[in-house]
């Protein structure tokens, strides 16, 4: 009834070569789709390269071209997976963040936890950053130590120099642009600060310190004895609450404290006396210090509440934040990893 269909005459291929030739065939066809929708990951925009429109959540236009032009990678934190924002989306999208409560305004409490939040995640992540990294510039030789040529090496070809030129580079660097050469000198600098033991070496919490100084230990200790040195007047190492709230005179007459003397014995009971014993010790001054500490954030709320705040009442709604747009770029709430570089 049916006429049997002679596939070999349709299809003159044996089993072996169909075999072959299908999966090619797909392969080809796929190849093709992948050109058709092609979106280079490089781009060239105004001189800068930007790496698939990531943008890293801090950095406006201006300072994010900056960034890139400037090659200053020890500020990088972590990337946002975002399109690349104008300053007044990026705070937008961070007032949302902070809202907690969703009532279109900013509390102290709620700029103060969000501010200590990143602190703390910035902080965390630049401790298991240096690690990585400390491992990954010590092999010359693997030591454990760092000096100061390897980690100059790594900074060079990250910043676009080859390996010849890291590896045979003159010490002066004539041929770099100056932006480049501002960074080395201030690395130096930096490294000369950190290095504690060996001036050509920095061990593993020496290079935390030279990275981040905020995230080091060494760093908190060093505050710790500019404290003491300022206001520990029988040299005791203990501060009391006299000691603490009673201003000190500078060698040219110049106040070294700012608040006045109730606000700070207010302070030293609430903040740094955790336990009320009329005293500070180097435990407790060093708690003081830390910069995970939450009265770091509180402070920096309650500032940039006063600096926004034109209806005073206490808190902060969008149109108050992008009015500020400056202060809130350069703060925490907004760039928490070069608020602190500035800082330190």
């Amino acid at each position: 009834m049916f006429k049997k269909t002679n596939f070999s005459t349709i299809f003159p291929l044996s089993v072996e070569q169909c075999s072959l030739f299908v999966p090619m065939a797909l392969y080809f066809v796929l190849l093709l789709a992948a050109l058709l929708l092609y979106v280079p990951l490089h781009s060239k925009e105004h001189g800068v390269t930007v790496i698939g429109r990531i943008h890293y959540e801090g950095f406006s236009d201006s300072k994010y071209y900056n960034f890139q032009n400037n090659n200053d990678f020890k500020t990088i934190e972590k990337f946002n997976k975002h399109k690349l924002l104008s300053p007044p989306e990026l705070l937008e999208s961070i007032f949302l963040k902070v809202d907690k409560d969703n009532d279109g305004q900013l509390s102290i409490d709620e700029v103060s936890q969000y501010i200590n939040l990143r602190t703390q995640e910035h902080i965390d992540s630049a401790m298991q950053e240096n690690y990585g990294l400390f491992m990954s510039i010590d092999v010359d030789p693997r030591n454990g130590l760092v000096s100061w040529e390897e980690y100059h090496k790594y900074f060079l070809m990250q910043n676009g120099l080859s390996e010849d030129y890291a590896n045979k580079h003159v010490e002066k660097h004539s041929s770099l642009d100056r932006v480049l050469k501002e960074a080395i000198s201030r690395d130096k600098a930096s490294w000369s600060e950190a290095a504690r033991n060996d001036p050509d070496f920095l061990t593993l919490d020496e290079f935390l310190a030279f990275r981040h100084p905020e995230s080091s230990h060494i760093t908190i200790l060093g505050l710790v004895e500019e404290l003491l040195d300022k206001l520990d007047r029988n040299d005791d190492d203990i501060l009391t609450e006299d000691e603490f709230a009673q201003l000190k005179v500078g060698d040219n007459g110049e106040a070294l404290l700012s608040q006045g003397e109730k606000e700070r014995r207010e302070e030293f009971r609430t903040l740094v006396d955790t336990n009320s014993d009329g005293k500070a010790d180097r435990k407790e001054l060093v708690m003081y210090i830390d910069p995970k500490n939450p009265r770091h954030a509180k402070e920096e709320a309650i500032s940039l509440v006063a600096l926004a705040d034109t209806s005073h009442d206490g808190k902060l709604s969008l149109q108050e934040v992008l009015s500020k747009v400056d202060l809130f770029l350069g703060s925490k709430m907004v760039d928490t990893a070069r608020s602190f570089h500035d800082e330190f």
